[in-house]
C-alpha cells in the first residue's frame, strides 16, 4: 500500500512538471499578443515606412499598411494587414484610424505638381489627420509624423533648411520647407498627442544595430562633425517611441 501511494506522488509530481513546462510557452505568447499595439502606417511602401513596418512586426506589433494601390505591399505576415486609402481623404482617414492605437504617417510629394511648400503631401497630410483625430475624441490614436532634417537648427535660431548647398534641387527645397511647416502647424495642436521625429543629415538605407542617440531640435553630430542615421535605425528609435510614449506633442531628433 506504501508503495503504491508513493508512486502515485510520483506520477503526480511528473504529470505537474509536464503541465508546467507545456503552458510556459503559451503563457508568454499570450504576453506578448497582450502587448501588442494596433498601429496603422501611412507611406509603408517607402524607404521609411517599409523599415517601420517591419521593425514593428519584429516585435510583435499589429500593422495597417495603407496604399491607394494594396498590391504595392508584397511582404506577407499574419500581423499585417493591407488595405487601400488615400492620406489625403478625409473620410478613408477617418474610417481607417478609429481602433488604431498608433499612426504613423511617413509621406512625401506634391500635389498637382505645385511648386509650393504649402502643397507638399506631408504638409496637407497632417491636417487631414489631426482633424481625423479631433474627431475622435479621448479616444483618438497617437500621431507619429516622420519628419525632415531641414527644421533642424545647426546653430541657436538658424535651421538647416536656410543653410542648404546650392545644388540642392527644387523639388528637394519644397520637401525641405514642407516639413518646416509641417512641424509648425504640429506645434500649434494642443488637443492631439502627436508627435514629430527628425532624422539626421545623412540619412540613408543601411544596417541595423538598435543604437542611437536622442536629441532636441538642435542637429546632433558624432565626434567627427557628422550628422548620421541609418533607416534601418531610425525605424527602431520610431518603434521605441510608439511603445514608450516619451515624446508627446514634441519634436525629437535621432542621429548616431
Amino acid at each position: 500500500m506504501k508503495i503504491e501511494l508513493k508512486l502515485i506522488r510520483i506520477l503526480f509530481i511528473a504529470l505537474s512538471a509536464v503541465l508546467i513546462v507545456g503552458l510556459a510557452p503559451l503563457q508568454s505568447a499570450v504576453a506578448v499578443e497582450a502587448g501588442a499595439l494596433r498601429i496603422i502606417v501611412y507611406g509603408a511602401t517607402g524607404r521609411v515606412g517599409s523599415r517601420a513596418v517591419e521593425e514593428a512586426l519584429n516585435r510583435g506589433h499589429r500593422i495597417t499598411a495603407v496604399s491607394r494601390d494594396p498590391s504595392r505591399v508584397t511582404k506577407k505576415h499574419e500581423n499585417l494587414s493591407v488595405v487601400q486609402g488615400d492620406v489625403l481623404d478625409p473620410q478613408s482617414v477617418a474610417a481607417l484610424v478609429g481602433g488604431q492605437d498608433i499612426v504613423v504617417v511617413s509621406v512625401r510629394g506634391s500635389v498637382d505638381k505645385s511648386k509650393q511648400p504649402e502643397k507638399t503631401v506631408h504638409r496637407l497630410a497632417a491636417e487631414v489627420i489631426v482633424n481625423a483625430l479631433r474627431d475622435k475624441g479621448a479616444a483618438a490614436p497617437r500621431l507619429i509624423f516622420v519628419g525632415g532634417a531641414g527644421s533642424l537648427e545647426v546653430k541657436p535660431g538658424v535651421l538647416y533648411a536656410d543653410k542648404l548647398p546650392f545644388f540642392v534641387p527644387g523639388f528637394v527645397r519644397q520637401e525641405i520647407a514642407g516639413h518646416v511647416l509641417t512641424l509648425e502647424y504640429l506645434r500649434d495642436v494642443d488637443d492631439v498627442r502627436w508627435t514629430y521625429i527628425s532624422p539626421a543629415k545623412k540619412f540613408k538605407p543601411g544596417k541595423r544595430s538598435g543604437q542611437y542617440r536622442i536629441g532636441g531640435d538642435r542637429m546632433l553630430t558624432d565626434k567627427k562633425g557628422k550628422s548620421r542615421i541609418s533607416m534601418e535605425d531610425f525605424a527602431v528609435a520610431l518603434v521605441d517611441e510608439a511603445e514608450n510614449s516619451k515624446f508627446i506633442r514634441q519634436r525629437f531628433s535621432v542621429a548616431y
